[in-house]
């Protein structure tokens, strides 16, 4: 047994708030109180730590992240900077220090950051002629290769454009090295992929990073490869972070075949919804939009599917008890979305089907004739706070007064709908303190836009944005049970925090790191 007292506890549950001690055995909290209650019910070897007054949470959950990529991603070139010349300067010294013929990657740039146009070719040649270089855009739904990576890949100017996808051409008709959407596919399939084990080693270890950070559970993006590594680091014991798993839409067969079901699985990995894409994003500007970009008349971005094709995929998760989680960026693909989910619910009823925990994952922007159906039909809206103070230049840019819908947790939460936040990381950073300062700021590190933020009317309460990281994100996964609040017979998972939260500065929240942090009763960090 483990007492922890002289604790400053928000336990985030509504019937118990706050206490001093906390008594845990066998990865479960046994009770919640003072330090001399607790005492009198325990048993048997216990070890006691004094908190010295240190503020304890429930532990954090990213409700979106991309373990495979974020953890890969960790030894890739950091390409988020703040202009193309620093990013060009980092790919030229990993080209200096890289074997013959081996591929540069990164990750993170973003062209609305740097002058607003896309890079090229020729910007990468300079730097990295005779090594390939791949680099994904910080949206993860664009990329950027030089000339060796094209003809690794044999796309030249004549290469037609794949399926929902784009290889980007400039006025001449000339191949610019930017890949867009699906068309990303004919670069990535060439460079070589890590083995089982590489991949395992780099989740192992990316894990270490997100406890680090609060976190104490994810809903995983990612394919096979992600889910065979986890499956083996929890065969190990080695997997130390609570897991939900979302499957790819294309397994939809499979799993109906299987009678494969939401929630199987046990306490550290199991399966949640299955993921499709809508749309593609901001960013490179390929989210599906009912009105054109500003300034690009011709541009509605990619709708990847109707409505219609969204049910049938739908149907057959429902049919075997998988919910469905979406991916919808713009206003036209979250109204598709929500089309579908009309359709779904009332196949539900007419079927004697449980009524199951749908999601749309990001929201960005959505029509104000949809943005009361996520409430109505009981839709989560799991979003990621730190996207729209990465983002708002650029929506104000293309979105123009869209973008008082955009990243809109405030109207949905007041209509009723369920939040839970994450990150998209390796889009962002999965730090959950970071989201929580946009969440409640609606404002960068630096302070901008304003002293009052972005669209200041969708700003939350710490308590409210702090609820879709627990409460949100566990109800979510199915896992509200046992996850989400510090309570008698929930898994002890939690931070440890040296200031409060609740107390400090939010500009504060920018640098808080916890002290300490327990999964499953077990101190992973301090």
């Amino acid at each position: 047994m483990k007492l922890l007292h002289n604790a400053n506890i928000h336990t985030l549950n509504s019937s118990n708030p706050s206490a001093t001690a906390i008594l845990i055995a066998g990865g479960r909290i046994i009770a919640i109180g003072d330090k001399d209650n607790l005492e009198s019910i325990a048993h048997g070897r216990v070890e006691k730590r004094d908190m010295k007054g240190a503020i304890i949470l429930p532990g954090l959950t990213d409700a979106h992240i991309h373990m495979q990529h974020y953890a890969l991603g960790l030894s890739k070139v950091n390409c988020e900077t703040k202009t193309k010349d620093e990013c060009l300067n980092r790919i030229a010294e990993r080209a200096k220090t890289s074997k013959p013929g081996e591929w540069v990657l990164g990750h993170g740039w973003q062209q609305n950051d740097w002058d607003g146009n896309f890079p090229t070719t020729v910007d990468l040649d300079v730097v990295s002629p005779n090594n390939p270089v791949y680099l994904t855009a910080k949206s993860l739904h664009a990329a950027w290769a030089n000339t060796v990576a094209l003809k690794l890949a044999n796309i030249t100017d004549e290469t037609p454009n794949p399926k929902d996808g784009a290889v980007q051409r400039d006025s001449k008709g000339k191949a610019t090295g930017i890949l867009l959407e699906t068309a990303m596919a004919l670069v990535s399939s060439v460079v070589p992929q890590p083995t089982p084990g590489e991949i395992e080693a780099a989740m192992e270890y990316a894990q270490s990073v997100l406890w680090r950070m609060g976190i104490t559970g994810i809903h995983d993006f990612d394919r096979r490869d992600s889910f065979m590594a986890l499956q083996s680091l929890n065969a190990k014991g080695k997997l130390k972070l609570r897991v939900c798993k979302n499957i790819p839409v294309e397994s939809v067969e499979q799993a109906n075949d299987l009678g494969l079901k939401s929630g199987f699985g046990d306490d550290m990995l199991w399966i949640g919804s299955v993921k499709a894409f809508m749309d593609g994003a901001l960013g490179p500007r390929t989210a599906a939009m009912f009105q054109p970009y500003e300034g690009e008349p011709d541009n509605r971005g990619i709708l990847n599917m109707d409505g219609e094709e969204l049910f049938e995929h739908c149907r057959k998760a429902a049919d075997v008890g998988l919910s469905m989680t979406v991916h919808a960026i713009g206003d036209k693909a979250n109204h598709e979305v929500l089309n579908a989910y009309e359709q779904l619910r009332k196949y539900e009823t007419q079927n004697g089907l449980p009524h199951l925990r749908h999601r749309i994952e990001h929201v960005q922007v959505i029509h104000p004739d949809d943005a009361p159906r996520l409430a109505n039909l009981d839709v989560v809206a799991s979003m990621q706070p730190i996207h729209a103070t990465s983002d708002m230049h650029a929506a104000d840019r293309y979105w123009g007064e869209r973008s008082r819908l955009s990243y809109a947790w405030r109207t949905q939460l007041n209509y009723g709908a369920l939040l839970a936040f994450g990150s998209d990381a390796p889009v962002e950073s999965p730090n959950p303190f970071l989201g929580l300062h946009a969440a409640i700021t609606r404002q960068r590190a630096d302070g901008s836009p304003s002293s009052a933020g972005w669209y200041p009317e969708q700003k939350l309460t710490l308590a409210e944005a702090l609820s879709a990281y627990t409460f949100g994100a566990a109800y979510a996964a199915y896992a509200e049970d046992r996850l989400g609040k510090l309570a008698e017979n929930y898994h002890a998972d939690l931070i440890v925090l040296e200031e409060d939260p609740f107390e400090i500065d939010p500009a504060n929240l920018l640098t808080i790191r916890p002290s300490a942090v327990m999964i499953d009763g077990k101190w992973v960090v301090g």
